[in-house]
């Protein structure tokens, strides 16, 4: 018993701190590229979907693979997920990108306020997840 209070629930709090981050992270990823005002045509070079299972209901997320060339010249690819499943391979479409990282560009469309609002959900959904392992370790741990 000691093995869960004392080792698998905090890594089970690390692993949401680092969920947290990663949110954080690719929340003002986006923001910075559409405020940065670069943008580009780029084409799907690949597209695919994954089915997750949660409580018994599949769940679809839509990734796609982009090359788009920057102002400075450079090629650039990446890959992110959940856009359109309209969107295949060939078809055109505008990115959003900064000149320092344009690795970290989004196809999505600027919509900051829903994009904050689901950063600030995930966070609070996580916190909660959180605070209830630490409870539960100084309860019986």
């Amino acid at each position: 018993m000691d093995f869960v209070f004392h080792i698998l629930f905090p890594l089970m709090i690390a692993g949401i701190i680092w969920a947290g981050y990663a949110i954080v992270r690719r929340t003002q990823e986006r923001r910075a590229a559409w405020e940065s005002g670069l943008t580009a045509e780029a084409r799907v070079t690949r597209a695919w979907a994954r089915t997750q299972m949660v409580n018994n209901v599949a769940r679809r997320i839509q990734y796609h693979e982009y090359d788009f060339t920057a102002a400075d010249g450079r090629a650039v690819r990446f890959e992110e997920a959940g856009g359109p499943a309209g969107r295949g391979v060939g078809d055109q479409t505008l990115v959003y990108y900064t000149q320092d990282r344009p690795e970290k560009a989004t196809a999505s469309e600027p919509r900051p306020g829903k994009d904050m609002a689901g950063a600030v959900f995930g966070l609070v959904f996580l916190g909660a997840g959180v605070i209830i392992l630490i409870k539960v370790i100084v309860q019986y741990g």
